[in-house]
């Protein structure tokens, strides 16, 4: 029987999960998981709701992988990302760390009105 060698990585902020296999090149990536064991350490994955990936390149759960790929299991973001950065935006306007009109860096050779 021809086996291929993967690894499903799933991480927490504190603690990362390897796990390597060896599996036939026709299992999917679902099946692999499943395989793997990591749903039962992790019982709040959620295959129906969880993205998975290739190396950080989003997959689906029924695609074919090849020797040597790291499947990994992504969490949901706890906020968005875009949100964050705009926050952080105003804030350093407010704080004069940013200029008001365009939100660089502030120009000390402009005149303050």
């Amino acid at each position: 029987m021809n086996l291929i060698r993967v690894e499903v990585v799933y991480a927490l902020p504190q603690q990362q999960t390897v796990l390597s296999l060896r599996v036939t090149p026709e299992q999917t990536v679902r099946q692999i998981i499943e395989q793997s064991g990591v749903l039962q350490q992790y019982p709040e994955i959620d295959l129906d709701s969880n993205m998975v990936g290739v190396f950080g390149r989003q997959v689906k759960l029924e695609q074919s992988v090849h020797d040597g790929d790291r499947i990994e299991i992504y969490r949901p973001l706890l906020a968005d990302p875009k949100e964050i950065r705009r926050r952080r935006a105003e804030q350093a306007k407010e704080e004069g760390r940013a200029d008001k009109v365009t939100g660089g860096r502030p120009d000390p050779k402009r005149t303050r009105k």
